[in-house]
């Protein structure tokens, strides 16, 4: 079976990108190098294709409260033009994708969802509609890049005349980008940079990337791949579906306790995310690591050398150049203390390992 491709593709072959096979998608891991392209967001500005990303568009006067039904958070506190964080929920109070939903009207949402569980979440979202709200699937009509970091605003404004600088954390405003009519501009992302992501109609977005790289040319920028997208979420601790979460994993576990709101009323998962709300199992931890590099599944150990977790994401830091990860540990005897000290079974090597509070990496502006 072939790769999907986005509608930039030409233009990662184009710009000598490596590519690889990303959950069915022909998608550019790295163009300069991880290392270089991970301090182009951290210094200046990068660009992302994250065009296989999917979008569902839910409308109708029943739109809210199915939203309501299927995620943890309260979709009524978002206002029009805003977004939220949340977590599509299975019945065992387990994340079927985490996402992001934008109000784009009275009775109008869109809603972002992860490459991979686009058709999953879908038919999720499709099955357990007991509201009759209309859910349409629109991931092919929609091309969506990424500016992040503490240029992205300045390169953004710079190729729309709608006022974004201004624009809050989280909001969505519409308007011509680049060229082209009937954009997206949302001031989310994934990177703990400042920027914007925008939704762009997929039939005319091809010019768009250019038009981007050239006015990002002064402030230095370059285009990103997945690599350097995965160490910069990293780093500022947003965890990966997949890796960090899945059907089997609660936000109370994940450290999403944000994200719930048990006092909205029923929807989907509330009862097993109650009954464990004060004392889950196992905690997902940041940890910093001594010696080498931890990378998923490999054991967690407490200094007796008993197994009390395993590690779901790791990296060096580029911006640190310190050996980072996050992990489930058992909640018990203070396994997920901030200060704890663990060890790690990095390849039949154990080396030491210490729980962090917080991101790894915190901007300072």
């Amino acid at each position: 079976m072939s790769l999907l491709r986005t509608p930039f593709f030409e233009r990662h072959v184009a710009a000598g990108a490596r590519l690889i096979d990303f959950g069915g998608w022909e998608m550019p891991v790295q163009y300069s190098g991880i290392s270089a392209e991970h301090q182009a967001v951290r210094r200046s500005v990068g660009l992302f294709d994250v065009s296989h990303m999917g979008e569902v568009r839910v409308r109708g006067p029943q739109a809210l409260a199915a939203l309501e039904h299927l995620v943890c958070n309260r979709v009524a506190d978002v206002a029009i033009g805003a977004s939220q964080y949340a977590a599509l929920m299975n019945d065992k109070g387990g994340i079927v994708d985490d996402l992001f939903i934008y109000r784009l009207g009275e009775e109008d949402y869109l809603v972002c969802v992860n490459a991979s569980n686009r058709a999953k979440d879908f038919a999720w979202m499709v099955a357990h509609n007991p509201y009759g709200a209309d859910f349409v699937d629109e991931g092919d009509l929609w091309a969506q890049i990424a500016v992040q970091g503490r240029n992205g605003p300045a390169v953004v404004q710079s190729l729309t005349d709608v006022p974004v600088l201004g624009a809050a954390r989280g909001s969505i405003t519409p308007g011509a980008f680049a060229g082209v009519e009937g954009c997206l501009m949302a001031r989310t992302g994934y990177t703990g940079e400042d920027g914007f992501e925008v939704f762009i109609p997929a039939a005319e977005a091809l010019p768009v990337w250019e038009r981007v790289v050239t006015a990002g040319a002064p402030f230095g920028l370059l285009p990103i791949g997945l690599g350097a997208r995965d160490t910069l979420r990293l780093e500022a601790r947003n965890v990966l579906y997949g890796n960090d979460i899945s059907d089997e994993t609660s936000p109370y576990e994940a450290g999403l306790n944000w994200i719930v709101r048990l006092d909205k009323g029923e929807f989907i998962g509330r009862e097993p995310l109650a009954a464990h709300k004060d004392n889950p199992p196992r905690r997902l931890v940041g940890l910093t690591v001594e010696g080498r590099i931890p990378r998923s599944h490999q054991p967690i150990l407490n200094l007796d050398g008993e197994v009390v977790g395993e590690v779901t994401s790791g990296t060096r830091s580029p911006s640190s150049n310190a050996n980072i990860a996050l992990g489930y540990v058992k909640a018990e005897r203070g396994n997920a203390k901030p200060g704890n000290r663990l060890q790690i079974d990095v390849r039949g090597t154990v080396v030491a390992a210490t729980v962090v509070k917080g991101a790894f990496f915190n901007r300072d502006y």
